[in-house]
Order: structure tokens, then sequence, then C-alpha cells
């Protein structure tokens, strides 16, 4: 079972995406949407590709709840919670983070997703320094 990030952190998620993998012929994952706690990084559409950030997908259901299954992949598109895990980042992408920023899910140089950011949550309130 997954345990969720909120419970591991110590706090909510910074914003949610809408999101949709690509397919092995369009770049994607050749193995298939992943299993829920992937730890893919993410980057902004149009920054430099070698450009990579710490924030972690967690998916959600169709009815936005946190999926909690860890044992079977995750829908192909769909929603996910957004976690900036190095809190000291986080000042940084409050300026970049705002409904409408596209980016992508990267494993290493895989564009495994596109997203789009669909609602801020708490990422102008969570910690700014590590504990």
């Amino acid at each position: 079972m997954h345990e969720p990030y909120e419970k591991r952190l110590n706090h909510k998620a910074d914003f949610r995406v809408k999101y949709l993998f690509r397919s092995p012929e369009n770049g994607g994952r050749q193995t298939g949407e992943p299993y829920q706690g992937i730890r893919s990084d993410f980057s902004f559409l149009g920054e430099d590709e070698k450009v990579l950030y710490m924030i972690w997908p967690e998916f959600e259901n169709q009815d936005g709840q946190l999926i909690l299954e860890n044992n079977c992949r995750v829908p192909k598109s769909g929603t996910a919670r957004m976690w900036i895990i190095n809190n000291e980042m986080r000042p940084f992408h409050y300026d970049k983070i705002k409904i409408g920023t596209k980016g992508h899910f990267r494993e290493g140089g895989t564009f495994s997703a596109d997203c789009e950011v669909i609602e801020i949550l708490d990422l102008n309130i969570n910690p700014t320094k590590n504990k």
C-alpha cells in the first residue's frame, strides 16, 4: 500500500496537474504506465531539456481521491498532486507555477508525460526550509 506523501512530508501537496502519458512511439515509457509512488522528475515546457526539478507526482483516481494501491498501473491520463521535494527550491517556483503552466514528467532523458497545472494548493504556505 502506498504511504501518502502528506503523511511522509508533514504538509499538503503544492499543486495539481492534469497529465497524459506519452506512448512509446511518441518518446514515452517503453514499459507502459508506472505504478503509484514513481519518483519522476519535472521540467517546464520551453526550458532547457537538461533542467530537471525534484517535483514528484502522486496520482489520483477519476474521483480525485489518492490512489493507495501501488501494485497496479496508474491511468494513462488523469490528475496528480505534485510535491516539491527540495523545500528550499519552493520560492524559486512561486512565479513559475501558475494555473495553465505546462510541463513534463521526466525519467532521465525520457519525457514520460505531458502535464498542465490545474490548481495551486499549498505551494505558497508549505515549509521553505528542510527539516
